[in-house]
């Protein structure tokens, strides 16, 4: 049975002149090449879209992602832009962190390098003069100093030794310490060579400067310009303070000689560098710091005159040494008259001292606040980018989303129920408007959503223009199928009238074929009123038979003869359904009689369901049609298509589809156990009534098999009943018998009148 349902091809040409039914093919199949290609006759295939390709692809990513990335690379520009300003500021904090602990080093390096002093320039009377190293001006002095060595040691125990930041200063620090184990040694000798005593001051200078050097090193654990500019004045000014220092103690040693106040060449020179170095690092730092150094240096230049008269006696000394004899005043005089300048610089090098805490504490402060505040802007900068980049995106996916949602309801309900309601009514009494999408915006989205409101309005009108041709195709239809119907009737009325009045068996014959074309054409016209959606004129008011149902069916067939029935309950189908069941069952036997050996028989069973269905099948011994046919033949018998082109060549599926639909009658192909395919056409309940479980008469007989009985609507010979006007059957049989199809189907037992019953 697969000829009609699968394949165009020299079958469907030969058969169509003949029964007028589809031959067509309802699944197109493309010979090929061996090698699987398409054979040389064919036009070769377009080359169809790409794909989206991989989701990795850019034009895959959704709109927020790029949006995002788009995003990322300034945002991750600025925020390690911001992160670095956030990683100095942090190391500022340490490098001050740091800076404050060698501030307090330096706090305590400086007192360590004040007591020093006082004990050089205190002692430096007694031990050179009478020697006495008990006196309480060179312990108390010696006992001040070693608390000032243990307070140092404990500040410089604090260091951190892998800290890279003050490896300089860690080495100054061991070289001090280093240093200041000589101060024992020192002592030991300190002024006891009256004639040299710069010796003593050199020794305890050393230490002083290693100590004041310190400050210096400070300026290398730190970037910051102001902070390096005051260790610089503190460095400086304190080495002016030794060097002021040195004077007293100089001085003093040589007031204190035994013999008489003198003052040795070597001692006058070493002086005298000692006066010119002070001056040049009291320049140096109010060229260093600037400002209000000046005012800060009023108790040394304002004029105090105990600091002037000092100043005055030490020039003296230096550019006159013999003018210590006839001094008049003691070292304790010179001592206590140069401690108010030692005194004044004193505090002045304590201001410095605070000045750089003071600043130490405030770049701290600024670092932190920096940090604070980048990581503010940082985030703050994260947190608009985010927002911004969630707003824009938001609102281009919310446009894109009801694009697509649109979009998606147009091409899914909006349309094909257009079109469903457009086919089912007039076009003109269908709302054929079109419901905007709704975005308005100037961007391309919104262009984009006015681009689609115009393809759906055309769609809309397309679909309108289609319904309105395809009604217009169908009046045509139904207008060419009137007519023709008109004319084949008035045919069979004319051919049935000739038969009455016919003796000649050849004759008879002859008109008895062309009764059973003109039956086959009436089905061919009432082809075109099932593609054009309408119902036949004829009907039938009272319920028949299925075996006569089946017999009327068998008579429309070309090769009607080698149709048997057999097993055929006795069940009648309601008298509506009854044409078009005749059409639909002889469709299906024209198809299995077409593609089926000419030797073979197609057999027709029913079988009654205790449901009360009937269940008709038709078996053929063709060759058969494939899994993906039979699938695909079946989904357009469950869904018969829209009427188009190709339905003239594929005529018989359709209406066999529409027929089945009309009155919700099921059919599937099926392959046979015995080769070839089997046609089930299930009959519903509404359908099949009276379900009887005696078999009908004449079972196994075909349609023309003698021994059917009279069909007693009319009167008239049934469907394979012998018998006629008297007249002798063909080869001297005695009778003639009459060609299935000849009667009409108003001779269905039951049935009531039609356009070509006559009475009986």
């Amino acid at each position: 049975m697969q000829g009609r349902f699968k394949k165009d091809g020299n079958a469907a040409a030969d058969s169509e002149p003949r029964g007028g039914t589809d031959r067509g093919a309802e699944v197109s199949t493309r010979s090929t090449a061996p090698s699987g290609e398409e054979s040389s006759g064919e036009r070769p295939k377009a080359k169809g879209p790409t794909g989206p390709g991989p989701r990795i692809a850019l034009r895959n990513w959704k709109i927020s992602t790029r949006l995002v990335s788009l995003l990322a690379l300034p945002v991750v520009a600025a925020t390690t832009l911001g992160g670095l300003r956030i990683h100095n500021s942090l190391d500022n904090i340490e490098q001050l962190d740091q800076m404050k602990l060698l501030t307090e080093m330096t706090q305590q390096a400086t007192e360590l390098a004040n007591a020093l002093q006082e004990e050089r320039d205190q002692s430096a009377g007694p031990l050179a003069g009478v020697g006495d190293d008990q006196d309480d001006q060179v312990v108390a002095p010696r006992e001040a100093t070693d608390q000032a060595l243990v307070a140092f040691a404990d500040a410089t125990d604090n260091l951190d030794p892998v800290d890279p930041a003050i490896t300089g200063v860690q080495s100054t620090v061991i070289d001090i310490k280093k240093q200041l184990l000589k101060v024992v040694e020192i002592r030991k000798q300190a002024y006891k060579d009256r004639d040299y005593t710069s010796q003593t001051i050199l020794g305890y200078n050393e230490l002083i400067t290693s100590l004041l050097s310190l400050s210096q090193d400070m300026a290398q654990a730190t970037s910051n310009r102001a902070m390096i500019n005051k260790t610089r004045a503190l460095a400086t000014f304190s080495s002016a303070k030794e060097y002021a220092s040195i004077q007293r103690a100089s001085v003093s040693a040589a007031l204190a000689h035994p013999d008489k106040p003198r003052l040795s060449a070597i001692d006058s020179r070493y002086t005298s560098t000692a006066l010119e170095k002070e001056d040049q690092a009291l320049r140096r730092f109010l060229e260093i710091r600037s400002g209000d150094s000046t005012e800060l240096l009023d108790p040394l230049t304002g004029g105090n005159s105990d600091i002037n008269a000092a100043n005055k006696y030490a020039q003296r000394m230096v550019r006159n040494p013999e003018s210590l004899a006839s001094a008049k005043r003691t070292y304790m005089d010179w001592y206590d008259q140069d401690s108010i300048k030692l005194v004044a610089m004193s505090k002045i090098e304590q201001t410095l001292l605070t000045e750089m805490q003071q600043k130490a504490r405030e770049l701290r402060s600024e670092a932190k606040q920096d940090a604070i505040i980048n990581g503010a802007l940082i985030l703050l900068v994260l947190g608009i980018s985010l927002v911004g980049a969630f707003v824009v995106s938001r609102s281009m996916v919310r446009s894109l989303r009801r694009l697509q949602d649109t979009a998606q309801d147009v091409a899914q309900q909006r349309l094909p129920e257009l079109v469903k309601e457009l086919s089912e009514h007039d076009p003109q009494d269908v709302d054929t408007s079109v419901e905007s999408v709704g975005v308005h915006s100037r961007d391309e989205i919104g262009k984009v959503a006015a681009a689609f409101d115009d393809v759906h309005r055309e769609a809309v009108r397309l679909a309108a223009e289609q319904a309105l041709l395809r009604g217009n195709v169908n009046a045509m239809f139904t207008n060419l199928s009137r007519r023709s119907q008109g004319l084949i009737q008035r045919q069979l009325s004319l051919i049935s009238e000739l038969e009455s009045r016919e003796a000649d068996p050849d004759q008879l014959s002859s008109l008895f074929k062309l009764d059973h074309l003109a039956t086959r054409m009436r089905r061919n016209g009432e082809n075109l009123l099932v593609l054009a959606g309408e119902e036949p004129g004829r009907r039938w008011t009272r319920p028949v038979p299925l075996v006569d149902v089946l017999r009327a069916a068998a008579s429309e067939v070309e090769q009607y003869e080698r149709i048997e029935l057999s097993s055929v309950p006795g069940t009648e189908v309601a008298g509506r359904v009854v044409n078009d069941l005749v059409h639909l069952l002889a469709e299906l036997l024209e198809n299995a009689t077409s593609f089926s050996s000419p030797q073979t028989k197609v057999k027709v069973t029913g079988h009654a369901l205790p449901d009360g269905r009937v269940l008709v099948e038709i078996h053929d011994t063709g060759i058969g049609l494939s899994p993906e046919d039979l699938a695909a033949i079946n989904e357009r018998l469950a869904s018969p298509p829209t009427v188009d082109v190709s339905v003239s060549r594929r005529m018989g599926l359709f209406v066999v589809g529409r027929l089945s639909l009309r009155h919700g009658i099921r059919i599937q192909l099926r392959p046979s156990d015995s080769g070839g395919t089997t046609a089930l056409v299930m009959l519903p309940v509404d359908v099949a009534q009276g379900n009887g479980k005696k078999p009908a008469a004449n079972p196994g007989g075909a349609p023309g098999a003698p021994g059917a009985p009279a069909t007693p609507a009319t009167g008239t010979p049934a469907l394979g009943k012998p018998g006629g006007n008297g007249a002798s059957g063909p080869a001297g049989s005695g009778t003639r018998r009459q060609v299935p199809g000849a009667g009409p189907r108003a001779e269905l037992a039951g049935g009531g009148a039609s356009p070509r019953s006559k009475p009986a």
